[in-house]
Protein backbone atom coordinates (compact mmCIF):
# COMPACT_ATOMS: atom_id res chain seq x y z
CA UNK A 1 0.00 0.00 0.00
CA UNK A 2 1.38 3.51 -0.73
CA UNK A 3 1.76 6.23 1.72
CA UNK A 4 -1.44 8.57 1.61
CA UNK A 5 -0.56 12.12 1.03
CA UNK A 6 -4.92 16.43 -4.08
CA UNK A 7 -8.48 25.10 -15.12
CA UNK A 8 -6.92 27.30 -16.09
CA UNK A 9 -7.00 27.11 -19.84
CA UNK A 10 -5.93 24.06 -21.80
CA UNK A 11 -4.47 22.47 -18.90
CA UNK A 12 -4.39 18.94 -20.41
CA UNK A 13 -1.91 20.51 -23.16
CA UNK A 14 0.42 21.61 -19.93
CA UNK A 15 4.11 19.74 -19.62
CA UNK A 16 4.00 18.18 -16.01
CA UNK A 17 0.01 18.14 -15.58
CA UNK A 18 -1.37 14.98 -14.36
CA UNK A 19 -4.90 15.65 -16.13
CA UNK A 20 -7.11 18.23 -16.81
CA UNK A 21 -10.20 19.25 -13.62
CA UNK A 22 -12.54 20.26 -16.44
CA UNK A 23 -15.85 18.33 -15.85
CA UNK A 24 -16.47 18.14 -19.87
CA UNK A 25 -13.10 17.48 -21.08
CA UNK A 26 -13.67 14.23 -18.31
CA UNK A 27 -17.01 13.69 -19.73
CA UNK A 28 -15.72 13.50 -23.54
CA UNK A 29 -12.80 11.87 -23.38
CA UNK A 30 -14.81 9.28 -21.27
CA UNK A 31 -12.76 9.29 -18.20
CA UNK A 32 -10.03 7.96 -20.04
CA UNK A 33 -7.55 8.41 -16.71
CA UNK A 34 -9.63 6.45 -14.98
CA UNK A 35 -8.30 3.36 -17.57
CA UNK A 36 -4.37 4.40 -17.39
CA UNK A 37 -1.90 2.70 -14.80
CA UNK A 38 -0.22 4.85 -12.93
CA UNK A 39 4.04 5.22 -13.41
CA UNK A 40 5.68 4.33 -10.45
CA UNK A 41 8.92 6.30 -11.67
CA UNK A 42 8.52 10.16 -12.22
CA UNK A 43 9.80 11.23 -15.52
CA UNK A 44 13.21 13.27 -15.49
CA UNK A 45 11.17 16.16 -16.85
CA UNK A 46 8.75 16.58 -14.20
CA UNK A 47 10.03 19.01 -11.73
CA UNK A 48 11.46 21.24 -15.05
CA UNK A 49 8.06 20.79 -17.00
CA UNK A 50 6.04 21.94 -13.31
CA UNK A 51 8.54 25.03 -13.09
CA UNK A 52 7.98 25.76 -16.66
CA UNK A 53 4.19 25.82 -16.05
CA UNK A 54 4.38 27.88 -12.74
CA UNK A 55 6.76 30.46 -14.45
CA UNK A 56 4.31 30.88 -17.09
CA UNK A 57 1.35 31.69 -14.25
CA UNK A 58 3.36 34.79 -13.18
CA UNK A 59 2.96 38.15 -14.44
CA UNK A 60 5.70 40.07 -16.50
CA UNK A 61 5.83 43.63 -15.61
CA UNK A 62 7.24 44.77 -18.55
CA UNK A 63 4.07 43.35 -20.56
CA UNK A 64 1.89 45.59 -18.51
CA UNK A 65 0.35 42.26 -17.67
CA UNK A 66 -2.56 41.61 -14.35
CA UNK A 67 -3.82 38.95 -12.88
CA UNK A 68 -7.11 40.91 -12.66
CA UNK A 69 -7.23 41.20 -15.85
CA UNK A 70 -6.26 37.65 -17.00
CA UNK A 71 -7.67 34.65 -16.26
CA UNK A 72 -4.43 32.37 -16.90
CA UNK A 73 -2.20 34.47 -14.15
CA UNK A 74 -2.15 34.04 -10.64
CA UNK A 75 -1.25 36.58 -7.87
CA UNK A 76 0.29 36.24 -4.69
CA UNK A 77 -3.26 36.65 -3.19
CA UNK A 78 -5.02 33.79 -4.91
CA UNK A 79 -2.18 31.37 -4.13
CA UNK A 80 -1.70 32.60 -0.03
CA UNK A 81 -5.39 31.85 0.06
CA UNK A 82 -4.57 28.43 -0.87
CA UNK A 83 -2.91 28.20 2.59
CA UNK A 84 -6.51 29.17 4.32
CA UNK A 85 -7.77 25.87 3.88
CA UNK A 86 -7.56 22.82 1.46
CA UNK A 87 -11.15 23.75 0.54
CA UNK A 88 -10.02 27.03 -0.91
CA UNK A 89 -6.81 25.17 -3.03
CA UNK A 90 -9.16 22.43 -4.13
CA UNK A 91 -12.03 25.02 -5.60
CA UNK A 92 -8.90 27.01 -7.46
CA UNK A 93 -8.44 25.06 -10.74
CA UNK A 94 -4.63 26.23 -10.87
CA UNK A 95 -4.15 24.91 -7.13
CA UNK A 96 -5.56 21.42 -8.49
CA UNK A 97 -3.36 21.16 -10.53
CA UNK A 98 0.18 22.20 -7.94
CA UNK A 99 -1.16 20.35 -5.71
CA UNK A 100 -1.60 17.54 -7.89
CA UNK A 101 2.22 17.78 -8.88
CA UNK A 102 3.28 17.52 -5.51
CA UNK A 103 1.09 14.08 -4.78
CA UNK A 104 2.43 13.16 -7.91
CA UNK A 105 6.07 13.96 -6.54
CA UNK A 106 5.28 11.97 -3.22
CA UNK A 107 3.80 8.80 -5.48
CA UNK A 108 0.26 9.27 -3.86
CA UNK A 109 -1.14 11.25 -6.94
CA UNK A 110 -4.29 8.58 -6.94
CA UNK A 111 -5.85 10.71 -3.94
CA UNK A 112 -6.76 13.98 -6.08
CA UNK A 113 -7.69 12.02 -9.06
CA UNK A 114 -10.19 9.66 -7.08
CA UNK A 115 -11.12 12.71 -5.54
CA UNK A 116 -11.81 14.89 -8.84
CA UNK A 117 -13.42 11.85 -10.29
CA UNK A 118 -16.13 11.73 -7.18
CA UNK A 119 -16.83 15.24 -7.71
CA UNK A 120 -17.18 14.72 -11.82
CA UNK A 121 -19.60 11.70 -11.00
CA UNK A 122 -22.07 13.08 -8.60
CA UNK A 123 -22.60 15.16 -11.96
CA UNK A 124 -23.30 12.45 -14.33
CA UNK A 125 -26.87 12.06 -15.52
CA UNK A 126 -28.75 8.73 -14.62
CA UNK A 127 -27.99 6.70 -17.35
CA UNK A 128 -24.32 7.13 -17.04
CA UNK A 129 -24.10 6.31 -13.27
CA UNK A 130 -23.90 2.64 -13.78
CA UNK A 131 -20.75 2.59 -16.32
CA UNK A 132 -19.01 5.51 -14.61
CA UNK A 133 -18.88 4.34 -11.49
CA UNK A 134 -18.13 1.04 -12.49
CA UNK A 135 -14.85 2.40 -14.16
CA UNK A 136 -14.00 4.57 -10.70
CA UNK A 137 -14.53 0.97 -8.48
CA UNK A 138 -12.25 -0.58 -10.50
CA UNK A 139 -9.89 1.95 -10.93
CA UNK A 140 -9.51 3.30 -7.27
CA UNK A 141 -11.26 0.69 -4.78
CA UNK A 142 -10.98 -2.66 -5.91
CA UNK A 143 -8.53 -4.74 -4.05
CA UNK A 144 -6.61 -4.83 -7.53
CA UNK A 145 -6.67 -1.35 -8.43
CA UNK A 146 -3.77 0.38 -10.07
CA UNK A 147 -4.36 3.87 -8.46
CA UNK A 148 -6.19 2.12 -5.25
CA UNK A 149 -6.58 4.40 -2.18
CA UNK A 150 -6.47 4.36 1.19
CA UNK A 151 -9.53 3.33 2.35
CA UNK A 152 -10.50 0.54 5.14
CA UNK A 153 -11.89 -2.73 4.24
CA UNK A 154 -15.16 -2.15 5.81
CA UNK A 155 -15.68 1.34 3.40
CA UNK A 156 -14.06 -0.76 0.05
CA UNK A 157 -16.87 -3.44 0.67
CA UNK A 158 -19.60 -1.00 1.11
CA UNK A 159 -18.53 1.21 -2.16
CA UNK A 160 -18.82 -2.27 -3.49
CA UNK A 161 -22.64 -3.11 -2.89
CA UNK A 162 -23.34 0.40 -3.37
CA UNK A 163 -22.07 0.57 -7.04
CA UNK A 164 -24.64 -2.56 -8.00
CA UNK A 165 -27.65 0.03 -8.05
CA UNK A 166 -25.61 3.48 -8.23
CA UNK A 167 -26.64 7.20 -6.84
CA UNK A 168 -24.86 10.13 -7.08
CA UNK A 169 -23.75 9.87 -3.89
CA UNK A 170 -22.49 6.23 -3.58
CA UNK A 171 -18.60 7.24 -3.31
CA UNK A 172 -19.17 9.57 -0.73
CA UNK A 173 -18.14 7.94 2.33
CA UNK A 174 -14.95 6.87 0.55
CA UNK A 175 -14.13 10.39 -0.88
CA UNK A 176 -14.55 12.02 2.61
CA UNK A 177 -11.43 9.78 3.77
CA UNK A 178 -9.98 10.53 1.29
CA UNK A 179 -10.10 14.22 1.46
CA UNK A 180 -9.60 13.80 5.40
CA UNK A 181 -6.09 11.98 4.46
CA UNK A 182 -5.36 14.79 2.37
CA UNK A 183 -6.24 17.42 4.18
CA UNK A 184 -4.71 16.11 7.71
CA UNK A 185 -1.56 14.80 5.68
CA UNK A 186 -0.13 15.73 2.56
CA UNK A 187 -1.84 19.23 2.74
CA UNK A 188 0.18 20.35 5.36
CA UNK A 189 3.28 18.79 3.73
CA UNK A 190 2.30 21.03 0.54
CA UNK A 191 2.08 24.58 2.14
CA UNK A 192 5.94 23.84 3.38
CA UNK A 193 6.90 22.49 0.20
CA UNK A 194 9.25 24.05 -2.66
CA UNK A 195 6.74 24.32 -5.16
CA UNK A 196 4.06 26.20 -3.16
CA UNK A 197 6.91 28.30 -1.02
CA UNK A 198 8.66 29.17 -3.96
CA UNK A 199 5.73 29.82 -6.12
CA UNK A 200 4.57 32.44 -3.71
CA UNK A 201 7.73 34.02 -3.22
CA UNK A 202 8.36 34.87 -6.80
CA UNK A 203 4.82 36.37 -7.09
CA UNK A 204 5.53 38.30 -4.16
CA UNK A 205 8.31 39.75 -5.92
CA UNK A 206 6.63 40.26 -8.81
CA UNK A 207 4.06 42.04 -7.17
CA UNK A 208 7.00 44.28 -6.22
CA UNK A 209 8.98 45.51 -8.87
Amino acid sequence: MRAAAISTPRLNKMPGMFFSANPKELKETDHSLLDDKTQKKRPKTFGMDMKAYLRSMIPHPESGMKSSKSKDILSANEVMQWSQSLEKLLANQIGQDVFGSFLKSEFSEENIEFWLACEDYKKTESDLLHCKAEKIYKAFVHSDAAKQINIDFRTRESTAKKIKAPTPTCFDEAQKIIYTLMEKDSYPRFLKSNIYLNLLNDLQANSLK
